[in-house]
């Protein structure tokens, strides 16, 4: 899944769609600094609390040092993307 970082977000959570040059991304804001990792882990947890997953079960594929980042989300492909799907809809026609 494509993402964008809000790490010290005033609001954390799933905050919508917002589009890139390789087309939509997911803006997750957390509380964390970009520190240590810190940032990381609580975007991973947060999705992975969204798609009704373990926190170990979402990591960072590309983009660890970036707010751009793609994160592999393990488990059914299937319930996975239906439930990706769920999320990106309910942000469908919302401003970014």
């Amino acid at each position: 899944m494509q993402v964008k970082a809000q790490p010290k977000s005033r609001r954390p959570g799933l905050q919508g769609l917002v589009p890139d040059v390789a087309g939509l991304r997911l803006r997750i804001g957390v509380n964390d600094a970009a520190e240590d990792g810190r940032a990381n882990r609580a975007v991973c947890a947060l999705l992975a609390a969204a798609l009704g997953v373990a926190s170990g079960q979402v990591s960072v594929l590309q983009g660890a040092t970036s707010r751009q980042k793609t994160l592999l989300a393990v488990g059914d492909p299937k319930l996975l993307a239906a439930r990706m799907a769920d999320i990106c809809n309910s942000f469908a026609g919302a401003d970014p």
